[in-house]
């Protein structure tokens, strides 16, 4: 892929999507403060942990995780990342999260996040793509991911809480992937 790419929004503002840099720490860390803390909860990981993080980064750098950031006007306004194994039986499958900031939202940079993960993933030779989203809290992703050929392959019922303690369905969407947009 070809980075950086400059993408006009719904909203007619103008974002940039490249890969993290390993100077972007500060930046990431700027964005995690702005999202907000029930949108962490439903996160991995905890993005507000120095240690984490620093595993985190050190996963990027050793190619398990690949990252891309949007942003506008020099800051972070959406990420998107890819979690890849590269031993074992689910090897072939990775899993992916994208955050974008609620003023962000609904203007289609998730969309354009989805699809660079989507590509990401292909020229990495995954064979599927793999989401796990809580029913209730997050059904415009489930819905939007349904637009991208993404089915839901297991709901778990209860098996996830919100902050507030509340239990949520867990929603398990999976994308098959082919070698080629062309195979579509």
């Amino acid at each position: 892929m070809r980075y950086p790419k400059e993408c006009v929004l719904k909203n007619c503002k103008e974002v940039v999507i490249r890969p993290l840099e390993p100077g972007d720490r500060l930046l990431l860390n700027a964005f995690h403060t702005q999202i907000p803390e029930s949108d962490r909860w439903l996160m991995n990981y905890n993005v507000m942990d120095t240690p984490i993080m620093d595993r985190w980064f050190d996963a990027v750098e050793k190619g398990n995780v690949a990252c891309i950031l949007s942003l506008c006007d020099d800051c972070v306004v959406g990420q998107g990342s890819l979690y890849m194994r590269d031993f074992g039986a689910t090897s072939h499958v990775g899993r992916f999260r994208i955050t974008v900031l609620p003023e962000f939202r609904q203007n289609r940079l998730g969309t354009w996040l989805l699809l660079d993960l989507i590509q990401l993933a292909m020229d990495k030779g995954l064979e599927m793509l793999r989401a796990d989203l809580a029913a209730g809290i997050e059904n415009d992703a489930i819905d939007a991911l349904k637009k991208f050929d993404f089915f839901k392959c297991a709901e778990l019922e209860n098996a996830i809480k919100d902050d507030s303690g509340n239990h949520h369905d867990l929603v398990i969407m999976m994308k098959c992937l082919h070698r080629t947009w062309s195979d579509y």
